[in-house]
């Protein structure tokens, strides 16, 4: 348990999350204060270009181009890794445990590729790695999975976890747009990663899906056995089919387990969604989650899936859980309420579905019976 007054706080990456972070921090300082008993206080930032003008007023001397300086100062507390990408991010976060730091991360392609060995690490030196804001951008579907349905067992988790693809495929359906026309768009409106194909085929959501995956089942998917597929040949013929069926056209993710040989199934695809389903309505750039429990039954969760707002409300609610177990006001919750490798992959043959045609054919008799 901690006696500090003052929790300090470094920022590693100061794009579109690092500034949101930053500025909620500074304008609920006083409510959070309230809230936690201690004053939590932003104090450095890291960035690429120390002239690039920013929509959060900071200090000049509070910015630097050495984040490994924020990682290695004694003074801070908490770190905030929102760089993105893998290699640095990894070699960072690493350091920052060594150097005995709290972490918070909004970095799902680092959890996917090493979960494992970071929470190990964090585990062995005794501090915390938060991750809400990795999944679903304001969506507390982490904490929902860790805490609130811990009585559960998951058979079903799926839902729409990339709000770009979902923002494309809603104008298509509701204008009937072409799919080039609405991703032109959504690069000027700045929703389209700059890899585009973690957005547009699928990898994105499939990094948040192996996070789930091993929350609700204790197991790391590999991502290379996942069947991934994106929304570049979705058609305005294929999205008005689907409503001809009741349906709408939505890229999920789709988790589940068979529990009579915990093999776990897990992939990313367009998919028909019935239209009674809380999934089918969710547009825009909006996500939902669907978790099905043993014991609560279906529990649905919508919300902003992406942008400043939504994850960086999933950031500085990480940093207040941290300062919680920091004072000692709340225990750290345990990463795990299953038992880890008890599941493993199913098989591609286990895996099983229904799929849509759509076949265009001449009108004349016989033409139906020939197909």
């Amino acid at each position: 348990v901690s006696t500090k007054d003052e929790i300090r706080i470094g920022i590693l990456g100061f794009g579109t999350v690092g500034q949101g972070t930053w500025k909620h921090l500074s304008e609920n300082a006083e409510s959070l204060e309230r809230i936690l008993g201690v004053r939590l206080e932003p104090v450095r930032a890291s960035v690429r270009d120390l002239s690039k003008e920013r929509g959060v007023a900071i200090p000049a001397d509070r910015l630097t181009t050495d984040s490994q300086s924020i990682v290695d100062d004694p003074s801070i507390d908490v770190v905030c890794e929102l760089i993105g990408g893998v290699d640095e991010a990894r070699e960072l976060t690493m350091r920052a445990f060594a150097n005995g730091k709290h972490v918070v991360t909004a970095n799902k392609a680092l959890i996917c590729e090493h979960g494992e060995e970071l929470f190990e690490a964090a585990e062995k030196a005794d501090v915390r790695y938060a991750f809400e804001a990795s999944v679903a951008g304001g969506i507390p579907i982490i904490k929902v999975l860790r805490e609130s349905l811990v009585a559960n067992e998951f058979p079903l988790i799926y839902g729409i976890l990339n709000g770009t693809s979902n923002y494309i495929l809603t104008r298509m359906e509701r204008e009937g747009l072409d799919f080039e026309a609405v991703l032109a768009d959504a690069r000027e409106l700045g929703y389209v990663e700059a890899d585009e194909s973690l957005d547009l085929d699928g990898i994105d959501a499939a990094h948040k899906a192996v996070i789930l995956a091993y929350l609700a089942h204790g197991m790391w998917f590999p991502i290379e056995d996942m069947s991934i597929e994106g929304i570049r040949r979705i058609s305005p013929e294929d999205l008005q089919a689907a409503r001809e069926l009741d349906c709408k056209i939505k890229l999920i993710a789709v988790i589940r387990r068979n529990f009579e040989n915990n093999h776990v199934s897990a992939g990313v695809y367009p998919a028909l969604v019935p239209m009674r389903e809380v999934i089918a309505r969710t547009n825009g750039v909006y996500n939902g989650v669907s978790v099905t429990g043993t014991v609560a039954g279906t529990t649905v969760l919508t919300g902003r899936g992406a942008g400043q707002d939504p994850t960086a409300s999933s950031v500085v609610g990480d940093v207040v859980d941290i300062v919680k177990s920091i004072t000692g006001a709340a225990p750290p919750p345990k990463l795990l309420h299953v038992t880890p490798n008890e599941c493993a992959p199913a098989a591609a043959r286990e895996v099983t579905g229904s799929f849509y045609l759509r076949l265009t054919v001449d009108d004349r008799p016989g033409q139906l019976a020939r197909v």
